[in-house]
């Protein structure tokens, strides 16, 4: 677009009349009006794709208020109030530790290939690198993480561990995962200019790896280290259901999330007015953010209905809280690769998700690990799926548009590409896998050292909303019969008196 609106006045001189007195004013005047009609047209496109992405952070950090509702309605109701603060403080604590240095370690550049080292506090900002929405944006990813890993600890953990550990994983581990795989200057990012990862880098669009499973395994190692809930497992080893509360939260808290999602995965484009070929024709990145938003819808609704009867077969049962977990496991799954693949591999991607939950919450009952959400078995075991299936069912068209500049980029092994896109993500996977296991691990081992992980028997049994937040999320029947009694006592103090 700038490109047809540069205007010489030496050019405009050659076609204007020589006779003319005023014909340079002219052709000045003339350039002077292409020139600011240019620089609206910037301006434009840069508020435009601004408020994209602010709008799409918006719709990611709305995702809090999805997990919240999901995690109050999967506990018991006496540690609602227990849950919900913790959500509140995953936003709260990983706000203050991302802005002094998460954001940093991410995407401070220039810096290396391992962290970033500048931007603390976010200095020098904005620049034209990056603005206040790509904090904004990048912090509540960040906090997605966390409230992964809180689920997976839940109706048994002590508060000051989830400052604790919030902290941390905001703050440190999972920046330094997302400088390798998203910034610029990380070892496995497909953005690098050169020394890509067996000559693709990693294609990890909205974070199957970075966000979901490295919230999956820093709550695993934390539920791992506690221990299941006190009646979870049976003197025999024999798993016994310890039901959520209410069902109508966790519907409210999947639809949430599902809303969401549509900032979480288009979002990731960070701007929506890039052109691909020439200008002026129908098809943009704007075509783009679209069709992830149909492969991210085509994923959870595959993997909902697959989950429906998959349950309905294993239990007889049509389970609504199972149909929720399987829905997010497809979005988990297609988060790596939406913008790469077509929407018929979507649907496929959602039928292995399910599978992929469906045999994770199997061996957890097996090895007696308790996870109140299945946050560690849809996370972990659906994000682990997606990044394979991105490595699979990438099409080549798709990735030289959304990772330009490298024609003979590697793609999807089913659609032709070779098996070097599969190597990097497998690496991929194990490098995250080891890395939050030594950090996030060594940080719940040391927090179960120090007895500050895991509560005592006598607060679970209460549940913590009575012992650690001053009382219950709900009036029970009790605590209303205690209600009429008083006030009947004070009804009859009231009568005799007035006698």
């Amino acid at each position: 677009m700038a490109a047809s609106l540069t205007c010489s006045i030496t050019d405009l001189n050659s076609l204007l009349s020589v006779n003319g007195s005023n014909h340079n004013a002219a052709a000045e005047y003339i350039c002077q009006r292409f020139d600011a009609i240019s620089n609206k047209f910037t301006d434009t496109t840069y508020a435009l794709d601004n408020t994209y992405l602010l709008f799409s952070a918006y719709l990611v950090f709305s995702m809090q208020l999805g997990f919240a509702m999901l995690c109050a309605g999967s506990v018991r109701a006496k540690n609602t109030m227990n849950i919900m603060l913790t959500n509140v403080l995953d936003a709260a604590t990983g706000g203050i530790s991302y802005y002094l240095f998460g954001f940093a370690f991410a995407f401070g550049t220039p810096s290396n290939v391992f962290i970033g080292k500048h931007l603390f506090g976010l200095e020098n900002f904005p620049s034209i690198s990056f603005d206040y929405g790509y904090f904004l944006y990048q912090w509540a990813f960040a906090i997605a993480a966390a409230g992964i890993t809180s689920g997976s600890i839940a109706e048994r953990t002590q508060f000051v561990s989830y400052l604790i550990y919030s902290s941390f994983l905001t703050g440190l581990v999972y920046p330094i995962v997302s400088h390798w795989f998203w910034s610029s200057d990380g070892w496995g990012s497909p953005a690098r200019s050169e020394n890509l990862l067996f000559g693709t880098g990693v294609i990890d669009f909205a974070g199957s790896g970075v966000v979901h499973l490295v919230g999956a395994v820093a709550g695993f190692w934390g539920a791992f280290i506690e221990g299941p809930r006190m009646g979870r497992f049976d003197h025999e080893g024999k798993p016994v259901p310890l039901r959520g509360h209410s069902g109508t939260l966790v519907v409210l808290g999947t639809f949430l999330l599902w809303f969401g999602w549509y900032g979480f995965n288009p979002g990731s484009f960070l701007n929506i007015s890039k052109v691909y070929g020439k200008s002026g024709d129908y098809y943009g990145q704007w075509s783009a953010v679209g069709r992830t938003a149909v492969t991210t819808t085509l994923a959870g609704c595959s993997a909902a209905l697959t989950t429906l009867f998959g349950k309905r077969i294993q239990t007889g049962h049509w389970n609504v809280t199972d149909v929720c977990n399987g829905l997010l496991g497809g979005f988990a799954a297609i988060t790596a690769g939406c913008s790469v693949v077509e929407p018929w591999a979507a649907i496929i991607c959602g039928f292995v998700a399910a599978w992929v939950l469906i045999g994770a919450n199997m061996l957890a009952e097996r090895f007696k690990y308790d996870d109140p959400l299945e946050a560690a078995q849809l996370h972990g075991g659906c994000g682990t799926w997606g990044i394979i299936f991105t490595a699979l069912f990438a099409t080549k068209k798709y990735v030289n548009e959304v990772y330009p500049g490298f024609p003979d980029r590697p793609y999807g092994l089913f659609m032709g590409g070779g098996g070097k896109l599969l190597a990097a993500h497998l690496i991929q996977i194990l490098v995250i896998i080891v890395w939050v296991s030594v950090t996030m691990g060594t940080v719940f081992f040391l927090l179960h050292k120090l007895n500050l992980l895991r509560i005592s028997n006598e607060e679970e049994m209460k549940g913590l909303d009575k012992t650690s937040h001053g009382g219950l999320a709900y009036v029970y029947n009790e605590e209303i019969e205690l209600t009429k009694n008083a006030f009947a006592a004070t009804t009859r103090t009231h009568s005799s008196e007035v006698a």
